[in-house]
């Protein structure tokens, strides 16, 4: 590698760090304090969750729009400023205490969150070829994850001393501020394959759309539900909450970047098989597991095998027309939003009958999952025969 490219791909490489590490730090900042403000502020119930978790995803629904804003703005810009309004979002939600003044603060926070999340991914792909993408996608997630710990401990501390306004209130100061650090950086490199700046939708990148679809219905269950069912059923506190979020995070620290030398050695089919066939196993756990113990246990497992999710985007990076990246990154986000913003509200209602009928519905789509991903290998060795 030239010394200039490898310049280029480092501060690229940084970029991608503050940006990665101020998103779920915001994220994880938010999803801690929320469910206790919820619930011990405002007495909301399952289908108010629901709700608020359903509105949460329309954002994502709409990450199209990122191709059209594209036209008139650079991706690293526009990376940047989702971060910037990702922060403020998380910031004023205490001062609102009311559950349609949260509900509105998390449409913005949302908009910024998911349209970086396209953009970060977009940009690694186009950055780093197809050996050392599942490697560096390790790696921001390892680094994101140790930012994570940092949150969460002082969110265990400061949770004894301030109340919920201010703790969101920092949080959404120091996400802004590296968003603005960022936004003031150029990282980007001339000589990239130009990608195309409308919606493409192609029949070959069928099983893309599959698994991304799954892997977004999937996920709403961990999101809306796993915590909730921490917080309403188990009694964890703000405190206790802080304290898994640490365990998780420490064992995803080390494991993250394990994930991705492993994508890039056995290859995705072998990697997401092993994570559907875990995660049928942990929601059947998370129906009939009545130990406040255990039920900790299995939401380290599912946030652990959550990362193995990389495996979706280097599979699309093997099977992709260059050009078709970044368009085909929000394309993909769309897709896996359709689920995420009926299921959450479906979940919330099903939850008031029986909470165990959730989690069943999430052990169909692990299996399913797992079916999909069995057709990975036919097509990566097709792309190459072609």
């Amino acid at each position: 590698m030239k010394e200039n490219q490898r310049t280029g791909h480092d501060r690229m490489f940084i970029f991608l760090l503050v940006l990665a590490v101020s998103s779920t730090i915001g994220l994880l900042g938010w999803r801690t304090l929320l469910n206790n403000y919820a619930v011990d502020v405002l007495g909301m119930e399952g289908h108010q969750i629901g709700l608020l978790q359903g509105v949460r995803e329309i954002p994502g629904f709409l990450t199209l729009l990122v191709i059209y804003l594209l036209l008139l703005i650079k991706e690293v810009r526009l990376a940047s400023l989702s971060i910037i309004i990702f922060g403020i979002g998380i910031g004023i939600t205490g001062i609102m205490p009311s559950f349609f003044g949260i509900l509105a603060m998390t449409v913005i926070m949302s908009f910024g969150f998911h349209f970086y999340a396209a953009l970060g991914q977009s940009l690694g792909l186009q950055y780093y070829d197809q050996d050392t993408a599942p490697i560096v996608f390790g790696k921001l997630r390892g680094y994101a994850a140790g930012g994570s710990i940092v949150m969460a401990i002082i969110i265990f501390f400061l949770s004894k001393r301030l109340d919920f306004a201010w703790m969101f209130g920092l949080v959404g100061l120091a996400i802004t501020a590296a968003g603005l650090w960022c936004f003031f950086q150029d990282p980007s490199e001339k000589d990239l394959v130009p990608q195309q700046k409308k919606m493409i939708f192609k029949a070959k990148y069928w099983l893309f759309y599959a698994l991304t679809f799954m892997s977004g219905a999937r996920r709403q269950i961990f999101v809306a539900f796993a915590i909730f069912l921490l917080v309403q059923k188990f009694h964890y506190t703000v405190s206790e909450i802080s304290l898994l979020f640490v365990i998780t995070n420490i064992i995803a620290f080390f494991s993250s970047p394990l994930i991705g030398k492993a994508i890039a050695r056995f290859g995705e089919r072998k990697v997401l098989s092993a994570e559907y066939s875990s995660l049928f196993l942990i929601f059947f756990a998370y129906a009939f597991v009545d130990s406040k113990l255990i039920i900790g246990i299995l939401y380290v497992l599912d946030h652990l095998f959550f990362n193995f999710s990389i495996a979706i985007n280097t599979f699309f990076q093997k099977i992709s027309d260059p050009e078709d990246i970044g368009s085909s990154m929000a394309v993909g986000f769309t897709i896996n939003h359709i689920a995420a913003v009926v299921l959450p509200v479906l979940g919330g209602i099903v939850w008031m009958i029986d909470y165990k009928i959730t989690f069943i519905g999430g052990m169909f789509l692990a299996f399913i999952s797992l079916l999909l991903t069995q057709f990975t290998t036919r097509q990566t060795r097709a792309k190459t025969r072609a």
